[in-house]
């Protein structure tokens, strides 16, 4: 008789640590990704006037923001170029690629003169720097997604995909943390505006180096093996088009998730400083906490998924979000206290991560091995890219014309048009298409 046949129990619980394992180092590597993006949005204070020269600070956070944006033109063409590879050569080597293409970004920024060196041509180099960076996280959201969802077993793949989105709030909470330290232990004000604002770019830098170490050591996933044995892998966009509903619902989910995941995330930094009216301080703790919240919602919701499904999750987010959504930015523009401030931004975060827990896992469970990691990253990172990245200069060009509010209607059409695809759509846990490799 063999050992296996012996000590089941044993092989069990070395089977968990081998998928707890891959799931971290998957996930460490996410949240280097993640960080190295928003350091961008976390200093973008203190570095616009660096490069954006203005007199109006609306006008250099509306420059910023329109950068911000512009990198996520990228995003599809990495989703394509990274899902093609994780889909055709393996999760692995797409995963350590897109981490390594994060460290160059970082890097240009962290070296980048500012517009009294070289005039335009900062702004310009900024921009590069900040289009490698979209190329690098169109590719990962489609490879890290997939690769957490085969990796995890059938029973946990809502709670172990989660970590996804634990990992990427991880990225900003930590890009928080190097403000909160430059700010209040090492640097002065003036130190952080001339120069310092660099420094966590090259941070970001030797964590993805890092990162990559890490990645070349993962194993790969059994899904994509077995899928080679029954079909040539090949991560073309013709075999991605044989699934044009799934590409549709990717879509549709996507919408108004990602633009309230930005506006809760990325623009709430600026929201609460420019148009509630914190200081500095009070805006950094507000919204550091604010994500720890977040963060703790991720796994929990993830896991009542795995008992429930995920459409339930998905209505509640649609539905609570576009009640919710206008009501609680008009009274937290109104409000003075960082405390109140706090507790809205933590009541739309209940309703956010109905979406941000499951909807990576919701996608890898749309499409076959073959074309999953291409079928994932692809239509997101459009999505994303339409949506997503232009919420925070859509707000702020609303906020230029006076009318701020506008915004929160906007954001909250875009979440009721998400709610008719979720109304409408299979429920991916009970028509799951991950045990099929055609």
């Amino acid at each position: 008789m063999t050992d296996q046949a012996i000590n089941p129990g044993h092989l069990d619980i070395a089977d968990a640590e081998r998928r707890i394992k891959a799931i971290f180092i998957g996930s460490v590597g996410n949240l280097v990704e993640w960080y190295d993006f928003y350091a961008y949005t976390a200093f973008a204070l203190y570095f616009a006037p660096a490069f954006f020269p203005d007199s109006d600070p609306v006008v250099q956070q509306l420059n910023a923001a329109v950068l911000f944006a512009a990198t996520f033109l990228m995003r599809p063409l990495g989703g394509w170029l990274f899902g093609y590879i994780a889909d055709r050569f393996g999760r692995r080597l797409s995963l350590t690629l897109s981490v390594v293409f994060m460290c160059f970004g970082s890097l240009i920024i962290a070296v980048t003169p500012t517009y009294a060196s070289i005039g335009f041509a900062a702004p310009a180099i900024l921009a590069l720097a900040r289009v490698i960076e979209g190329l690098s996280l169109g590719g990962e959201y489609g490879a890290s997604a997939t690769y957490l969802s085969e990796v995890a077993d059938a029973t946990h793949r809502g709670f172990y995909s989660s970590f996804q989105y634990v990992t990427l709030i991880g990225g900003q909470l930590t890009a928080i943390i190097v403000l909160l330290l430059l700010q209040k232990v090492f640097l002065t004000p003036e130190e952080l505006k001339a120069w310092g604002w660099r420094i966590p770019f090259v941070i970001g830098a030797g964590l993805a180096i890092f990162a990559a170490v890490m990645r070349r050591s993962l194993q790969e996933t059994e899904a994509f093996v077995e899928a080679k044995k029954v079909v040539k892998p090949t991560g073309s966009i013709a075999g991605l088009l044989k699934y044009p509903n799934e590409l549709l619902l990717v879509v549709g989910l996507t919408a108004g998730g990602t633009a309230a995941f930005y506006t809760f995330t990325t623009y709430m930094q600026t929201f609460v400083r420019l148009s509630v009216g914190l200081t500095p301080d009070q805006t950094t703790m507000v919204i550091f906490g604010s994500l720890v919240f977040a963060t703790l919602l991720q796994p929990l919701y993830g896991a009542l998924s795995d008992r429930i499904g995920r459409k339930p999750l998905l209505i509640f987010f649609g539905v609570a979000g576009t009640l919710a959504t206008v009501p609680i930015l008009t009274t937290l523009k109104e409000t003075k206290s960082p405390f109140f401030a706090f507790l809205l931004i933590c009541a739309a975060w209940i309703f956010v991560a109905g979406y941000t827990s499951i909807n990576a896992i919701v996608k890898a469970e749309l499409f076959p091995t073959n074309v999953r990691a291409l079928g994932v990253g692809l239509p997101y990172a459009i999505t994303v890219s339409i949506f997503g990245g232009t919420a925070p200069a859509v707000a702020l060009y609303f906020k230029s014309l006076g009318h701020e509010d506008w915004f929160y209607y906007y954001l909250s059409g875009m979440i009721c048009l998400s709610l008719i695809i979720y109304a409408t759509m299979r429920d991916t846990k009970h028509a799951s298409a991950m045990h099929r490799h055609e």
